[in-house]
C-alpha cells in the first residue's frame, strides 16, 4: 500500500567545529535547552496526555470499517469509499507516529518516549496487517474489471495511485500470504532497530587526544569537528577510538547487518523478485540500470578522484595522506562560522532565485514557526534530518555547532522541508510523500544555491579556494563516497543472494578493496577503515544511500538550468510542488533531467574536474 508516516528524511550528517558555547551545549540535559532552540512538538499536540488521547482513540476505533468493504471491490463506489478510509487512518496514523517518534530523538534513554513510539509503532504495524487484503483483492479482479476501476470518473483522483497498484500485480500475493508478510513486518525491523539502539544510546567513545595530551570528549556530533582539525594528533586520535569502539562490537554489527540483508532477501524472495535491489526499487519505476550506470559512471571517473587525492596530499605537505587526513580544509588559515541565526538568515538569503514566496516561507519556518530542533542535548539522536507529516510543519533535527558544514547542513534539511511544504500544499495526501528517488534534488540544490551565495559575498584568494574546496568535498563525499556505500551495499546483497555468510573478516575485505578501488594508490588505508561499515546507518534504509549520488548529480543540472534561464525555477517548483503524483524518473524529465541517461553523473564528474583546476588555479 501507500508509503505510510509522511516525509522522514534522515541525512547522517554530523557537525563540525566546537567551541567551549558549543561544548557546554553537549552537556545539557533535554530540559536545559531554551524552548527557542527546540523544535515546535507542541504544533503536533500540545501534551503527551493530549497525544495518548488521540491515540486510544485510535486504538479503540480499530479497523472495523475497512473490513466492511471485504470482497466488493468489483465496485468502483466502494473503491472510492475504502480509499478514503484508509487514507484517513493512514493519515491520524502518521500525525500520531511523527509526534512519537520526534519525541523519542530527542532522548533516545527516555522510556516513556521509547514506550509510546513502540506503541504507536504497534498500531502501525496492526493497521498494515489490517489493511493487507486491500491490493490482492484489487489485483484478483479480471483485467476488464481492473480497467473499468482505471477508467471510472469517480475514481479520477486514485487512477495513479491504481495504476501503481497495477504494476505490483506479478509480486502481490495471495490475501492470506499478504497478510502473512504483514505480520512479519515488525520482527524484520529488529536489526534496524537494534542497530539504532546501539549506535545512538549505547555506544561510547574513549576521548580523542590532542596533540598536548588534553582530552577531547568525542561524540557523533564532535567526530567530524576534530576530523577537521589542524592538529593532526587530534584527528588521527578521535578518528581510531570511534572506530576501536566499533570493531569491539564488530560480531555483534556484522549479525545486525546481516539480518538487515536478510529481511531484504525474505521481501525478494516472497515477493517473486530476481534481486534486492530490484525489489527496492521496482515499487518506485526506477530500473536497476540507474542504479548500476552510477557506480559505472563513477567508476570511469576513478582518475578523477585519484588526481585530487594526489593533490591534496601535496597541498597538505603531508609525506602519507591517511583517512583522517580527508576532511582537514586545505587552506589551513581560513575558517568560516556562523551563529545559528546567522546561518539562517544565509540560508534564506542564499534561496532569492526561487522567489520570494519560497524565502517567505522558508523564513517563516526558520525564525518563528521553531520547525529546526537546533542543539545537541544528552542522549539526541546523532546527525540531521527533515521530517513531519501531511497535517504538521516540517521538523528538522540539527546538531548544530557553527562551522561550514553544519551551515550547509541546515541549507540541505531546509531544502527537504521546503520541498515537503510545497508537495503537501499543492498535492491531495494521496500524493502528497514524495519517492526517495527525487528526495535528495531539493537538498542539494539547495546547497548549490548557498554555495553561490557565500561565494558572491566571500573576499580573497584563500577564501574562494576554501570554498571551492568544500564543493569538491561535497562531490567527494556526496558522489563517490555514497556510490561508494552503494557498490558495497549492493554487493554485501548479491552475496546472500548467493547463499554467502556474511562474516567480520569478509565485510572487512570488500570494504577496503573498495576504499582502494576509489581513493587510488596515494591514500593510506587505515587498519580501522576496515570496519567503517559497521557505523553505517543508511546500510539499514533498503538501497536509498546511491540516491544521495544520483541526487546531488540531478541537482547539479537542474542548478545549472535555473541559473542560465530564470524561467527554469518555475518548472523546479512545479517539481518541488508534484509530490508523489508522477513516477520520479517522469517527475525529474519535467523539469529537465532525464536520468535514464548516465549524462547528469557523467556531467557532475565533468564539473568534479572543473573544480579541482579551479583550486589548482586558486592556489597557485
Amino acid at each position: 500500500m501507500l508509503g505510510m508516516f509522511g516525509c522522514f528524511l534522515s541525512c547522517g550528517t554530523g557537525s563540525n567545529v566546537l567551541n567551549k558555547k558549543d561544548l557546554d551545549k553537549m552537556a545539557k540535559a533535554r530540559n536545559e535547552i531554551p524552548a527557542e532552540d527546540r523544535w515546535n512538538v507542541e504544533a503536533l499536540y500540545p501534551s503527551e496526555i493530549a497525544w495518548k488521547e488521540d491515540f486510544e482513540k485510535m486504538q479503540q476505533a480499530g479497523w472495523a470499517e475497512l473490513e466492511s468493504y471485504k470482497g466488493k471491490l468489483h465496485d468502483p463506489k466502494v473503491v472510492g469509499a475504502l480509499l478514503h478510509s484508509y487514507l484517513d487512518l493512514d493519515r491520524r496514523l502518521s500525525k500520531l507516529h511523527v509526534y512519537a517518534h520526534l519525541r523519542m530523538d530527542e532522548d533516545l534513554g527516555n522510556d516513556q518516549f521509547k514506550s509510546a513510539f513502540g506503541l504507536v509503532s504497534s498500531l502501525a504495524y496492526e493497521f498494515q496487517h489490517a489493511s493487507a487484503w486491500i491490493e490482492p483483492e484489487l489485483l484478483s479482479l479480471n483485467e476488464a474489471d481492473f480497467q473499468r476501476l482505471l477508467s471510472h470518473s469517480g475514481l479520477s483522483l486514485y487512477r495513479f495511485y491504481l495504476e501503481r497498484v497495477g504494476r505490483m500485480r506479478p509480486h502481490t500475493l495471495s490475501q492470506e500470504m499478504e497478510e502473512l508478510l504483514a505480520l512479519a513486518a515488525k520482527p524484520l525491523q529488529t536489526a534496524s532497530h537494534s542497530f539504532g539502539a546501539l549506535n545512538n544510546a549505547d555506544m561510547t567513545f574513549a576521548p580523542a587526544l590532542d596533540k598536548a595530551g588534553k582530552q577531547h570528549p568525542l561524540t557523533h556530533a564532535s567526530y567530524m569537528g576534530y576530523l577537521r582539525s589542524p592538529d593532526r594528533t587530534l584527528r588521527k586520535s578521535a578518528f581510531q577510538n570511534l572506530h576501536r569502539a566499533f570493531e569491539a562490537h564488530g560480531n555483534t554489527l556484522c549479525e545486525l547487518l546481516q539480518g538487515q540483508v536478510q529481511s531484504h532477501l525474505f521481501q525478494t524472495k516472497a515477493r517473486k523478485f530476481s534481486s534486492c535491489v530490484e525489489t527496492a526499487l521496482f515499487p518506485h519505476q526506477v530500473d536497476t540500470a540507474v542504479y548500476e550506470n552510477l557506480i559505472q559512471s563513477v567508476r570511469r571517473s576513478f582518475p578523477l578522484m585519484h588526481r585530487y587525492i594526489a593533490l591534496r596530499k601535496k597541498l597538505l605537505n603531508l609525506s602519507e595522506l591517511h583517512v583522517y587526513d580527508l576532511a582537514v580544509p586545505l587552506v589551513s588559515d581560513v575558517e568560516i562560522q556562523m551563529s545559528y541565526p546567522e546561518a539562517c538568515d544565509a540560508v534564506v538569503a542564499s534561496v532569492a532565485p526561487l522567489g520570494k514566496e519560497y524565502q517567505r516561507s522558508l523564513q517563516q519556518g526558520l525564525v518563528k514557526d521553531r520547525w529546526v530542533d537546533i542543539y545537541e542535548n544528552e542522549r539526541k539522536r546523532s546527525g540531521a534530518y527533515s521530517s513531519g507529516c501531511y497535517d504538521s510543519m516540517p521538523y528538522i533535527l540539527l546538531n548544530y555547532q557553527g562551522n561550514l558544514n553544519d551551515i550547509f547542513t541546515l541549507a540541505h534539511e531546509a531544502g527537504h522541508s521546503m520541498h515537503s511544504l510545497l508537495s503537501h500544499t499543492h498535492q491531495p495526501y494521496v500524493y502528497a510523500s514524495y519517492p526517495i528517488f527525487v528526495a535528495e534534488v531539493a537538498s542539494t540544490f539547495n546547497e548549490q544555491l548557498l554555495m553561490d551565495h557565500l561565494k558572491s559575498k566571500i573576499e580573497g584568494k584563500k577564501a574562494r579556494a576554501y570554498l571551492i574546496n568544500h564543493q569538491i568535498e561535497g562531490i567527494r563525499n556526496t558522489i563517490f563516497r555514497q556510490t561508494l556505500f552503494a557498490e558495497f551495499e549492493l554487493m554485501i546483497h548479491r552475496l546472500a543472494e548467493e547463499g554467502v555468510p556474511l562474516t567480520p573478516t569478509l565485510l572487512k575485505e570488500k570494504y577496503v578493496q573498495l576504499y582502494k578501488d576509489y581513493y587510488g594508490p596515494d591514500l593510506v588505508i587505515d587498519p580501522e577503515v576496515a570496519i567503517e561499515w559497521a557505523r553505517i546507518p543508511h546500510f539499514y534504509y533498503n538501497f536509498y544511500v546511491y540516491q544521495y549520488a544520483t541526487g546531488l548529480s540531478a541537482a547539479l543540472a537542474l542548478h545549472e538550468k535555473v541559473l542560465a534561464a530564470p524561467k527554469s525555477a518555475q518548472d523546479y517548483l512545479t517539481f518541488l510542488s508534484s509530490g508523489g503524483s508522477r513516477y520520479p524518473i517522469d517527475l525529474l524529465e519535467r523539469a529537465g533531467v532525464d536520468m535514464r541517461s548516465p549524462d547528469p553523473v557523467d556531467a557532475s564528474m565533468r564539473h568534479f574536474a572543473e573544480l579541482i583546476e579551479e583550486l589548482e588555479e586558486a592556489l597557485r
